[in-house]
């Protein structure tokens, strides 16, 4: 087999220098984490469990393999000594991987048990298409991964360690190289073999020191609303006063700019044109437009209470004193149920499994959902997006540096897509987005 390395493992293990000096290189891609973290390598299988304890020390074993000592090179002298006795595949696979730098690519047209195109996003190389059976079955279009990409015959194969690279990770590996490399962090990174395999450790530290943070926390994902107030659902029931009929407060409520009428009954309480952006955020935004405004909360009369839900305190506040000012008279002071994200979740999971009878028909479904997200990224490319500079993805498109912005903002929307549990949303179709801004040739 091409990447058969039982026998090189064996010759190195029995040399005590080039098995101190694998341990060493190893030890620079794995100990700048583990220190920060206060972490043993023996700490890794419970921290993030298989492959990747392995998948890091290849990391480390290929980067070894390159690696040029004053007495040379342990690819070079294992052929001199033992090559003989190895394949003709092998023996080429082992000078591919002594040469070849690993570089962060970026995935599109996946096949799975097949193939995928692989763009080099740190060298000047034209794409390629990568034969691949295992990795093509979970990655996904537009995902980031940092592996030696390596010519073999007519074909590119890959090497056996390969990470997967989230968005911070891809910031933290461009914000090391520039540092490292002393180049300035707005200037596009584009390096030679050279120097990308002097890099190897930088990109085994760039993924841990992002997946041990996630790793390491146990606390739920933090979440916040479209004005990054952290998520606090709060139901406000205001009882009437005596002798006070329904009408009378909905003839108040029909008098406040920006509640929206749903119905005799009911209202959307939205805001206003030209409201301040959203603010950027850590954690997950919880948002709902409506006509490219945000949905701040929802009234309802019934019986003889006004019902109020929101999902921050402060729009809590807010709404208390608007309604209070506009239909006091009528309504008693409120009555609140302040809920968590967890308890929220907790809530439907225990209504989703006594509905399990009434399931709705998967096609039926999937229909749903996929109009749903046809008319909320309508609506989108009209909305301000923090990612864009607050500008909406119709108007950063009308310049050069903008439309390099919404590229990246529509392939993190696909990307994010494809990874998702639901089936109608992992297969929703981004095409017409890009058609419809004009950027159908940055899709490939």
């Amino acid at each position: 087999m091409r990447n058969d390395i039982s026998d090189l493992l064996t010759f190195i293990s029995q040399d005590d220098l080039w098995f101190g000096r694998l341990q060493e290189v190893v030890a620079e891609h794995l100990t700048p984490a583990l220190e920060e973290f206060d972490l043993d390598y023996d700490d890794l299988p419970e921290m993030l469990g298989e492959p990747w304890p392995g998948v890091l020390w290849g990391c480390g074993f290929e980067d070894f393999l390159s690696r040029q000592y004053e007495d040379g090179n342990i690819v070079d002298l294992y052929l001199k000594r033992r090559g003989w006795n190895e394949p003709t595949a092998n023996r080429e696979y082992f000078v591919a991987l002594r040469d070849t730098p690993v570089s962060l690519y970026e995935v599109s047209e996946v096949k799975p048990g097949t193939s995928m195109m692989l763009k080099d996003l740190l060298g000047d190389t034209k794409p390629v298409t990568v034969l691949e059976g295992s990795a093509t079955q979970s990655l996904k279009q537009w995902d980031r991964i940092a592996v030696r990409v390596i010519a073999e015959n007519d074909a590119h194969v890959i090497s056996g360690a390969l990470l997967a690279f989230s968005r911070e990770a891809v910031a933290f590996l461009f914000d090391a190289l520039s540092t490292v490399l002393n180049v300035d962090k707005n200037d596009e990174l584009s390096l030679p073999t050279d120097q990308l395999l002097k890099c190897a450790p930088i990109f085994t530290s760039a993924w841990l020191f992002t997946a041990l943070p996630r790793a390491l926390s146990e606390e739920f994902p933090e979440f916040t609303n479209a004005d990054g107030e952290d998520i606090m659902f709060h139901d406000l029931r205001f009882p009437f006063e005596t002798d006070v009929r329904q009408k009378d407060v909905s003839v108040c409520l029909n008098q406040v700019n920006g509640f929206a009428a749903d119905g005799a009954r009911c209202w959307t309480w939205i805001a206003p044109h030209g409201g301040k952006v959203s603010r950027e955020s850590d954690g997950l935004v919880l948002d709902s437009k409506t006509d490219g405004r945000t949905v701040l909360g929802h009234l309802e009369l019934k019986g003889k209470s006004l019902l109020i839900n929101v999902n921050s305190s402060a729009r809590a506040d807010r709404v208390r004193n608007v309604v209070m000012k506009a239909a006091g008279q009528h309504l008693k002071q409120p009555l609140t149920t302040i809920r968590t994200v967890e308890q929220m979740m907790a809530e439907e999971q225990d209504e989703l499994d006594l509905e399990d009878a009434d399931e709705i028909p998967p096609e039926t479904a999937r229909q749903i959902v996929q109009e749903h997200m046809d008319q909320h990224y309508r609506e989108t490319l009209d909305a301000p997006i923090p990612a864009l500079g607050g500008k909406s993805p119709y108007q950063a498109v009308r310049s050069k540096a903008g439309r390099a912005k919404v590229v990246d903002w529509l392939k993190t929307l696909e990307n994010n897509s494809a990874k998702h549990r639901n089936d109608a949303i992992e297969e929703y179709d981004f095409g017409w987005m890009w058609a419809e801004l004009g950027l159908q040739e940055y899709r490939k």
